[in-house]
């Protein structure tokens, strides 16, 4: 429930922020691919999994605050996830995000530069282990009860939080057709792996982190 109240109220904070700026703001739309992975580590040993490709899709507005420097919140479907390092095996999951980067677009040429960063909200809506073997669900909780706890030592199931945060960093080049590329970087800061009956597990964690390359166009 925290996190969707968290989520609702980026979305709103920035809904407000587009609405007071109606005249200036810019909407754009963005899609690409994501190259994801999942770092950290599990009973002090570290995590050796191999980047999954994944892809992204949303909008964003660009609110003027400053000449040539903007804030910028967006929507975002994205997947994310890992390949294991040997066999088949992936971690397959899909979120909703709410970045909010701040914009400095100063012109190059007959187009604009784009150098952003900023923080980001992610909402896991689903994901799958997906194996040689059976899938395994992955589950959202941030403590397990006993019933979860067994289900999760004996992997029928992989639990992990719902709730993911971070920053984010973009460069990029915009045409003077309103057609924009540009890399994303994305480093997870949220610890995603939940406590065990009240208990938080030692040397255990589990971040997500990526890039991606993606296309846009402004309105």
């Amino acid at each position: 429930m925290k996190s969707k109240v968290l989520l609702l109220a980026l979305a709103t904070t920035a809904l407000s922020l587009a609405s007071k700026a109606q005249d200036k703001t810019t909407f754009g739309v963005r899609a690409g691919v994501n190259f994801q992975n999942l770092n950290g580590e599990f009973g002090g040993e570290d995590l050796d999994l191999k980047m999954k490709t994944g892809f992204h899709i949303g909008v964003n507005a660009e609110i003027p605050v400053a000449s040539e420097f903007y804030l910028q919140p967006g929507l975002l479907f994205s997947t994310k996830g890992a390949k294991a390092d040997e066999g088949d095996g992936k971690w397959n999951l899909s979120y909703i995000e709410v970045p909010i980067n701040f914009l400095y677009k100063p012109t190059l040429g007959d187009g604009k530069l784009l150098l952003g960063f900023g923080p980001y909200v992610g909402i896991a809506v689903g994901g799958k282990i997906k194996g040689d073997g059976d899938d395994i669900d992955i589950k959202f909780s941030n403590d397990l009860d006993e019933k979860e706890a067994m289900e999760f030592g004996s992997m029928d199931a992989w639990y992990q939080k719902r709730l993911d945060f971070g920053g984010n960093l973009l460069v990029g080049y915009e045409l003077s057709s309103k057609l924009s590329f540009q890399l994303n970087a994305q480093l997870g800061m949220a610890n995603m792996f939940p406590k065990i009956m009240g208990e938080k597990p030692d040397d255990t964690k589990l971040k997500n982190t990526g890039f991606g390359i993606s296309v846009g166009y402004r309105f």
